[in-house]
């Protein structure tokens, strides 16, 4: 579905993706590990046109996506669900107003169908009760799956892709987060999950890529990783021993 060719990005000089190639399946669940700054999240906006590379092509379903401007870019983002780190709700609107957003943008459906879809969606990721609350009102794990319920309002995407989806959650949220990524990936749609939570990576994914100076040093599946001899590897991989 997806192809990085030999792509290179950088922020005011500083280089974050150094010559970067991969290529990734619709049905495939993917997990891009690495610290901070390794371009984790980079990648992400790559996929979605958010950002352009320096250099190189990103292609998505057979096509060169890497110059397409804004409209031509629409169609190709409709494929993708994308949840953010910081959930991105708008504070000044209501649950129900946050994930009506974009069926009211992109879609000719009347005010009932509207309300009616808004209530599905929140059913789907469990949070239907929240449905007049506002933003401040939520706790974290909330937050997150009324972000889901958001993003799934005007497509029906063949791959999901999350951004540290359970930071700043406690188990218990994480726990329920990482089983909602499973529930919506059944059916044959893939995800590519950004995180530096090894143990949720694992729940979620059956490849794993690890980004060092901005690049991937390891591309594999569980038993690789677990068995992978890079160092920074060692190291996320102590979460799963602390864990147990």
């Amino acid at each position: 579905m997806m192809v990085f060719d030999k792509v290179w990005f950088s922020y005011n000089a500083r280089h974050v993706l150094r010559d970067v190639s991969f290529s990734i399946k619709a049905e495939e669940k993917v997990a891009i590990l690495g610290g901070s700054g390794e371009g984790k999240t980079t990648i992400l906006r790559l996929i979605m046109g958010l950002l352009k590379p320096d250099s190189g092509r990103i292609i998505i379903d057979g096509e060169d996506i890497t110059n397409k401007g804004e409209d031509q870019l629409r169609e190709v983002r409709m494929r993708f669900s994308i949840v953010f780190q910081e959930g991105a709700l708008f504070d000044s609107m209501s649950v129900k107003e946050n994930v009506a957003f974009c069926l009211r943008e992109y879609t000719k459906l009347s005010e009932e169908e509207i309300e009616k879809r808004v209530r599905e969606l929140l059913r789907t990721v469990g949070v239907e009760q929240a449905i007049s609350l506002m933003p401040d009102e939520l706790s974290g794990g909330m937050h997150r799956r009324v972000a889901v319920a958001r993003s799934l309002a005007a497509c029906d995407p063949r791959m999901f892709l999350y951004d540290e989806p359970t930071s700043g959650l406690d188990p218990v949220s994480a726990d329920n987060i990482c089983r909602l990524i499973n529930d919506l990936s059944k059916g044959g749609r893939g995800l590519i999950i950004v995180t530096h939570k090894i143990f949720d990576a694992m729940r979620v994914a059956n490849r794993f890529m690890f980004m060092k100076e901005g690049r991937p040093v390891f591309d594999g599946n569980k038993e690789e990783l677990v068995n992978a001899d890079v160092p920074e590897i060692r190291i996320f991989l102590s979460e799963l021993t602390l864990s147990q």
